[in-house]
């Protein structure tokens, strides 16, 4: 792992954000390329996974983005909460405003409940823009924190953002999993089951290339851009993993998952950061 973390201070910001994205992109195909191997997914299996993903998620908002960004704001007291009080609000309403504009589909839900501008779209299309939106947020948090570690900023370090990048990763192998096997039942041929679910995180590079971009551009808006992303990321974990939990008997093993991937995310970075 330190041999991990001394290349990443040795390369551009820019290309590490991309390089540590490609990485949990390549976790996402690899959990989706399980279709190839199963012929269907246990639902308690998938609602423990889901949870899991919530956990990563919640733990990486406070460990990874928000302790860091309080800790690099300026002043004392109120004042030095407030840059986090409000990138964690704009985060947030960001997307809030994508969930009401672009079409998806949770994956336990029936497809009368899809949400977004209506449209004629597959329940297929759907399913893979779902997870897409949970995956703006983390592409955008990655590149966000090695941005900051370029600008030099206390708190952003290249081991909290190499820690950040691999729990996210763990989180994407079962998410993968979670978008390919559903669209496999549905009667898609296993290689077009791969293809959407490892597609919903293809904008996990984009959305790191931007955050560091923006940091080193504008580095006075880094304690706001950390939570910015901690905003956006518990949105999608209350907006849409909980909810998809939490729809047939198996919650309290969705629960289980969510504490097991709180505990190994917060392990990660406090270890690594």
């Amino acid at each position: 792992m330190e041999q991990v973390i001394q290349y990443f201070e040795r390369i551009d910001p820019i290309l590490a954000a991309f390089y540590a994205t490609l990485f949990t992109w390549g976790l996402t195909a690899a959990g989706a390329a399980l279709v190839f191997f199963f012929k269907g997914m246990n639902r308690a299996l998938l609602d423990g996974m889901l949870g899991f993903t919530g956990g990563v998620m919640v733990a990486a908002s406070f460990w990874s983005l928000l302790a860091p960004g309080i800790e690099m704001s300026e002043g004392e007291g109120f004042v030095k909460v407030i840059p986090a009080a409000v990138g964690f609000l704009l985060g947030a309403l960001f997307i809030f405003g994508l969930d009401k504009v672009l079409p998806h589909l949770h994956i336990n839900f029936k497809e009368s409940e899809a949400e977004g501008v209506k449209t004629p779209w597959h329940r297929t299309t759907l399913l893979t823009l779902a997870i897409t939106l949970h995956n703006i947020p983390e592409g955008l948090a990655v590149g966000v924190l090695f941005g900051g570690v370029a600008a030099g900023f206390d708190g952003a370090t290249i081991g909290g953002a190499v820690a950040l990048a691999l729990g996210i990763g763990l989180q994407n192998f079962p998410e993968g999993f979670a978008v390919a096997m559903p669209l496999r039942r549905q009667g898609l041929s296993r290689t077009k089951s791969f293809m959407f679910g490892q597609a919903s995180a293809m904008v996990e590079p984009i959305a790191a290339v931007l955050g560091a971009w923006a940091v080193l551009t504008f580095e006075p808006i880094l304690p706001y851009a950390l939570s910015f992303a901690a905003g956006a990321m518990i949105f999608v974990v209350v907006e849409e993993v909980i909810p998809e939990t939490q729809r047939d008997k198996y919650t309290d093993i969705a629960t289980m998952g969510f504490i097991g991937g709180f505990i190994i995310m917060m392990i990660l970075d406090v270890g690594l950061g």
